[in-house]
């Protein structure tokens, strides 16, 4: 029996979506109340330019595998899946305006009772968090038979048909495995390997992406600008950052944790800024950096202080893992917090000995916490048989974790999200 496909909203995403489907060989109806958008789709034409959309929507029409009407009742007994495409347009205040979502859900919703089997319901809908649940989900509260996923698209205007059928990235979310997976396989035929995830990490991870894509775009800028202050050539100082596939165009640093700190980031970062004013440069992205790191770094002390208990084991002292570097440490600030407002700490790091450390290393710790030889234990066994809370501000190893864990404490790990 062939699959079956209802897609409700043609617009860029919803027509781009129909009929990359039906070449796929499912058989897709398109479902939209605007005649033109229909008329050119059952015509074999698309009802706007995409490059290469007008010969697949031509082809698959010819096959049979596509066509569009205006009425979802005529065609919703029949369909396997239902792709919610319609528009979330942003509200005056940047909110999103979900009430065409809404609308269509209720329409699905009504027509449910003269169904005899299940729909698996998948919003394509670019929505916030929690969405999928309060608007979605609510009009089906009624039904058995109705299984929500989210399967956000990652099409640009202008190659949306390539990134379609060669996708880099492919989300479905669900907290219903059974539902997810059906899904799922409507895209074997693509060379990508589909990310099963909860329903509202589905949500959000298309906001993560264009805005890393933004925050991608306005760095280049700035450094562009810079640059182009200086008398140096910006495109060749960005082709060549991107020669470095292991740290820079990489997953390294795109993780969750604690602040960045050290004798390089903080540095640099000041200096860059620094510069870039004495040229009347304005770079808010640049410049927001460190204040983004510090609010983060009051996030992570607000945290520990919310812990009921007195005595807190700290994990970790220098700004990160395997070094002895404590210049900026973040886990410094938070100390100094802590003792503020007398919580009894003690400290253990794997790598650092007091009476070891030396010149500005041990100058910077010295004046931060004058008496930190007091409150570091020479080994994790002294802070885990002492402490009520544990805080973990550094990744631990694999042996420190062990430990942790058959100790039986209360963990705070803040290297993570």
């Amino acid at each position: 029996m062939p699959v079956r496909i209802a897609v409700l909203g043609l617009g860029y995403v919803g027509c781009v979506s129909a009929a990359c489907l039906a070449r796929l060989g499912y058989e897709v109806v398109g479902v939209d109340p605007h005649l033109y958008k229909v008329e050119c789709i059952n015509d074999g034409r698309a009802p706007f330019f995409e490059p290469g959309l007008d010969d697949i929507v031509s082809q698959t029409v010819q096959s049979g595998n596509l066509r569009a009407i205006s009425l979802l009742a005529e065609v919703i007994d029949d369909v396997d899946f239902a792709f919610l495409c319609v528009g979330t347009p942003s509200q005056k205040n940047g909110n999103l305006a979900t009430d065409q979502l809404q609308r269509v859900s209720e329409e699905i919703a009504a027509l449910i009772p003269a169904r005899s089997r299940p729909l698996i319901v998948a919003v394509r809908s670019t929505v916030f968090p929690g969405t999928c649940d309060q608007v979605v989900g609510a009009a089906f509260r009624d039904s058995t038979t109705v299984k929500i996923v989210s399967n956000p698209e990652f099409l640009r205007e202008g190659s949306a048909v390539r990134d379609f059928m060669e996708p880099s990235l492919l989300v479905i979310g669900s907290d219903d495995e059974a539902a997810a997976r059906p899904v799922a396989g409507l895209y074997a035929p693509l060379p990508v390997t589909p990310q099963l995830v909860s329903l509202r990490t589905a949500e959000i991870v298309k906001y993560a992406c264009n805005s890393f894509h933004a925050v991608k775009i306005a760095f280049a800028n700035e450094v562009g600008a810079i640059c182009g202050a200086l008398d140096i050539d910006g495109q060749e100082v960005m082709s060549t950052l991107c020669c470095d596939t292991k740290l820079n165009i990489s997953s390294a640093y795109l993780k969750p944790g604690f602040p960045f700190g050290g004798s390089c980031l903080p540095k640099d970062l000041r200096a860059l800024t620094y510069r870039a004013g004495h040229l009347d440069l304005k770079l808010p992205l640049l410049e927001a950096a460190l204040p983004s790191n510090q609010e983060h770094l009051r996030r992570a002390i607000d945290a520990v202080l919310d812990i009921g208990s007195r005595r807190l084991g700290i994990i970790g002292l220098a700004f990160k893992e395997n070094t002895d570097d404590l210049r900026e440490s973040a886990v410094v600030s938070l100390l100094e917090q802590l003792i503020g407002k007398g919580r009894d700490v003690r400290v253990y790091d794997p790598n650092i000995q007091i009476d070891a450390i030396y010149g500005s290393n041990r100058n910077f710790i010295l004046q931060q916490i004058p008496h930190i030889g007091r409150l570091m234990d020479a080994s994790l066994a002294d802070t885990l048989s002492w402490a009520e809370h544990l805080v973990i501000a550094q990744k631990p190893s694999p042996a420190i974790i062990t430990a942790i864990a058959t100790s039986g404490l209360p963990v705070l790990d803040l290297t993570r999200d």
